[in-house]
C-alpha cells in the first residue's frame, strides 16, 4: 500500500540507507505511480542538495540513501512499470551463464 512505501521511503532516506524492492513491479499500477512521483521527489532532493524531503511531510534527508528495485517483465501477473518509474532507474539485464 502507499502508506507501506511512505513508512519504508522514510525509513530509508532518514537513516541514509540502501533498499532494494524486489519484484516491484507486482505492485498495483495505481500505487506504482504514486510510488514514482515520491521517488522522483527523494532524487530531486538528493540532486540538488536538500537537507529535507517532503514525501508525507517534511522529513530529514541523509543523501547517501539509494533505492533500487528488481522486476520481471512479460508475466501475465505483473503490470508493466509506468515510463514515468522506468525512467528513474538504470536497467540491467542478467542471463544465465555460458558455463559450457
Amino acid at each position: 500500500t502507499i502508506d507501506s512505501l511512505d513508512r519504508m521511503f522514510s525509513g530509508l532516506v532518514v537513516g541514509g540507507a540502501w533498499g532494494c524492492f524486489d519484484e516491484f513491479n507486482r505492485i498495483e499500477v495505481e500505487v506504482l505511480s504514486v510510488a514514482a512521483h515520491k521517488i522522483s521527489a527523494i532524487l530531486d532532493a538528493i540532486r540538488i542538495g536538500q537537507n529535507s524531503v517532503e514525501l508525507k511531510g517534511s522529513i530529514g534527508l541523509n543523501p547517501g540513501c539509494a533505492l533500487f528495485i528488481t522486476y520481471n517483465p512479460g508475466y501475465s501477473t505483473r503490470s508493466e512499470l509506468p515510463d514515468n518509474l522506468k525512467t528513474l532507474f538504470r536497467p540491467i539485464a542478467m542471463v544465465a551463464p555460458d558455463s559450457e
